[in-house]
């Protein structure tokens, strides 16, 4: 059978060879998922370019922003609250904030992740583009460093409980995020 004789599942796109449907690991097909226009092209030009007030449809999908559908402002400062309250207590990472208080990084990073996801683009007005890499250049961002900020953040996202499909591409985010942020060997010897 040619692969324009192959059936294929409406609802996703997605079959076996023997056109047997592909459920999606979220229990549903994906094509009932709530669609979640952030892609790469769209942040990226979402943080070239001036957004619309939070709870206005992204222009490129007709679709609310991914801030929007999480939950908007009360959802990132959650996020960022919990994150840098595991911060506190970390001996190897709170070294790395200058400040006594924390509070002007907690503020920094939740305009960061609400701009990046479609909110409010305070951080770009106030600080300018973001410049993540030269930012935490004076640092030595090891793997443990990564990891520990990871842990942190970990907790953040999980006391949002949100849906599946947008933890999942929040972690995501974050992951690749932290990974590129590494900028120095690790401390730990050798095995």
């Amino acid at each position: 059978m040619s692969s324009e004789q192959t059936p294929t599942n409406p609802e996703t796109g997605a079959t076996t060879g023997d056109g047997t449907a592909i459920p999606s690991r979220f229990g549903e097909p994906v094509a009932r998922l709530l669609p979640i226009p952030v892609h790469r092209e769209v942040a990226a030009a979402q943080a070239l370019s001036p957004a619309g007030a939070p709870g206005e449809k992204d222009e490129a999908t007709g679709a609310d922003t991914f801030y929007d559908q999480i939950g908007g402002h009360e959802t990132f400062a959650k996020l960022v609250h919990v994150f840098y309250e595991g911060i506190a207590g970390d001996e190897l990472l709170r070294p790395m904030y200058e400040d006594e208080d924390l509070g002007p990084s907690e503020r920094r990073m939740l305009m960061f992740l609400e701009q990046y996801w479609g909110g409010p683009r305070t951080y770009l007005e106030e600080r300018g583009h973001p410049r993540l890499r030269m930012r935490h250049m004076p640092f030595a961002v090891t793997p443990e460093a990564r990891d520990r900020w990871l842990l942190h953040m970990r907790a953040g996202v999980d006391a949002l409980h949100l849906a599946p499909l947008h933890e999942a591409t929040l972690w995501d985010y974050l992951e690749r995020a932290a990974h590129s942020l590494v900028n120095s060997a690790s401390d730990a010897p050798a095995p």
